[in-house]
């Protein structure tokens, strides 16, 4: 039996019943006001009947002005709440684990949502950025803490903090973005702040018994990847978490960052030494052979983004045929539609160079 069909316990004794995660798909299909479309719920709820043993939601706003994307999925506010609780019953209804992925925007939030002025650690006059004051990341932390306890009210079963990307979490570990001298910046214990305040936070409100995880990109958005891999080290050790997750790009690809020359991206985060926390990555995992390797490699699951766009049962079709392949791109609109994305969705798939057939 191939080990991506083996169950998974984590830390916190929530069992997934496989190794194939949904990564959180950007796909534009809910309501400007944040709440649940039928489009979205079918898309979700499609992949978690197609065999996710976790089916992640898309980046989902903790804060209004934080909002990144048209048609964003909110936890903000309680006017999410229906729409929450219906996906959450829909996803696990197929016996899959349900996570929200909590987003803000920061620097990249949407201007009709933030008055134009974006927030970021720092000053950035390239995005006309304002640095954030104390009270007001204070206010962040605040917000994903109770953005996590309104999915757990909803009936998911973890959230998961969207800490890659370039997102606002992601400003914070940057050096490049976050250049404050407070108890927030200045070091990369310190730009880390913000992220252990909300474990801790989300973990002191919802208790052990809702799952945690963190999303991490080494590299691009202004990231150092030796910061990152010291930082993943901690997490990956850390009672408080299930499990990290990294956006690797390509999961088989050699570091860019000349201080790790000639070595695996994968390698430097899958020899970190594990205590309890669960490692996964997501990058060009398109075939059940893929994921083999990189679970052979030394990943306990592995996240899949595009090959589940074109393939509702991805995980079901790879842990039936050794030989499956995501099928080649570009796709029909036709295609697509029959895999339950919504026309907003494909719509911005049509973006993408090459995925949707003209």
């Amino acid at each position: 039996m191939s080990a991506l069909a083996a169950p998974f316990t984590f830390a916190n004794g929530s069992t997934i019943k496989n190794r194939y995660m949904l990564a959180a798909l950007t796909n534009l299909q809910s309501g400007a006001d944040g709440v649940l479309s039928d489009d979205e719920y079918h898309w979700l709820t499609r992949r978690a009947e197609g065999g996710f043993g976790l089916t992640m939601t898309c980046a989902t706003s903790v804060q209004h002005r934080g909002v990144g994307f048209p048609g964003q999925l909110g936890a903000h506010e309680d006017l999410h709440l229906e729409g929450l609780a219906r996906l959450a019953e829909g996803i696990k209804a197929h016996g899959s684990h349900a996570v929200v992925q909590l987003h803000h925007g920061g620097m990249r939030a949407m201007g009709s949502y933030c008055d134009d002025v974006p927030m970021c650690p720092s000053d950035d006059e390239s995005t006309g950025s304002k640095a954030m004051t104390v009270e007001e990341v204070e206010g962040f932390i605040e917000d994903c803490i109770a953005a996590a306890v309104r999915s757990q009210r909803a009936g998911f079963d973890g959230v998961q903090l969207h800490g890659a990307h370039g997102y606002l979490l992601a400003q914070f570990l940057s050096p490049q973005f976050n250049r404050r001298d407070d108890a927030y910046g200045g070091s990369p214990e310190k730009r880390a702040k913000v992220l252990f305040d909300i474990i801790a936070g989300i973990n002191q409100a919802c208790g052990r018994e809702f799952s945690l995880g963190v999303r991490l990109s080494p590299e691009r958005f202004g990231q150092r990847t030796e910061e990152i891999r010291d930082l993943a080290s901690e997490l990956l050790v850390d009672p408080r978490l299930d499990y990290l997750d990294m956006s690797l790009w390509d999961v088989f690809k050699d570091a860019h960052d000349e201080a790790f020359a000639g070595q695996s991206l994968l390698k430097v985060f899958a020899d970190l030494p594990r205590k309890g926390v669960a490692l996964g990555a997501a990058g060009k995992l398109y075939s059940a052979e893929a994921c083999e390797r990189a679970i052979e490699s030394g990943l306990d699951f592995v996240l899949v983004g595009r090959a589940a766009v074109i393939h509702a049962d991805f995980p079901r079709q790879a842990l039936a045929n050794a030989d499956f392949e995501m099928h080649a791109l570009p796709v029909t609109r036709e295609h697509l539609a029959a895999q339950g994305l919504g026309p907003k969705f494909i719509d911005y798939m049509a973006t993408w160079d090459g995925f949707v057939a003209a």
